[in-house]
């Protein structure tokens, strides 16, 4: 019951997991005082007692799914509508059982296991409004955010004949940088620190200590004993450090 995880690069992930577990909360409450779905007999008390937990674990659960999605099907991942619908559907599946239990022994439900197909589309539903409230909150906000951003200050420094590219990435060699594009490289005087401060407005990560890379450039990502390799358009090989590992992990890079 959460948003797909492809939108969090707009800002720190832990930001958009306490927002959107606070719409799943918001929508708990509702649930209950409004007595949704056949739980109008039960107390007050025992609704919200009922409804928060279910929408909390249903949350977290969501979210996992997502990330799980996005990670291994970048075909989708790409488009947050699809791992949206993707990840309500897979996530209603088997959270269904859960909420099976929940109203038996919360609720004191005696909804036979034959009722469970039933139950499922009632989880579906939320899950799937859930999510789609995730995402239209999470567009707007970015749209707000990145309305007629100004171009990043990086690309004041490239020389003429780099003019126009696309950058794939930036290297740090001693006290240099080597700057990976599209119309070929180059090298001048720069701090990495400095450089990755200046790249804000271009979708991209630092993934080591000598390596920033832009999203688009990735053609590969490859993972073994205990490490990740990512390959460029030009063919670049860039080692991923067990620092940057996790967050590419969660923006589904690796």
């Amino acid at each position: 019951m959460s948003a797909p995880e492809r939108l969090p690069q707009t800002s720190p992930p832990p930001a958009n997991h306490l927002r959107g577990l606070a719409i799943t909360l918001a929508a708990g409450v509702f649930l209950a005082l409004s007595s949704a779905f056949g739980t109008g007999e039960a107390p007050l008390l025992k609704r919200l007692a009922y409804w928060l937990p279910v929408m909390a674990v249903g949350y977290g659960w969501g979210a996992f799914v997502t990330t799980q999605i996005t990670r291994r099907a970048r075909s989708l991942g790409d488009n947050v509508w699809l791992t949206g619908a993707a990840a309500a559907l897979a996530m209603s599946i088997p959270f269904t059982l859960v909420v099976w239990a929940a109203t038996r022994v919360v609720l004191g439900s005696n909804m036979p296991v034959r009722g469970i197909p039933f139950l499922f589309g009632y989880v579906l539903l939320v899950s799937a409004a859930l999510t789609a409230i995730n995402l239209l909150v999470e567009t707007r906000r970015t749209a707000l955010t990145y309305a007629d951003p100004a171009p990043p200050k990086f690309l004041e420094r490239l020389p003429l004949k780099l003019r126009g590219a696309e950058i794939w990435a930036v290297e740090a060699e001693d006290h240099y940088l080597r700057l990976h594009t599209s119309k070929g490289q180059d090298l001048f005087l720069l701090r990495l620190a400095d450089a990755v401060d200046e790249l804000q407005g271009i979708e991209g990560a630092q993934v080591h200590r000598s390596w920033w890379v832009a999203r688009d450039a990735i053609t590969e990502a490859k993972r073994g004993d205990g490490r990740a390799t990512l390959t460029l358009k030009d063919g670049a090989e860039v080692p991923v450090s067990r620092t940057y590992a996790g967050l590419l992990r969660e923006r589904g890079w690796i």
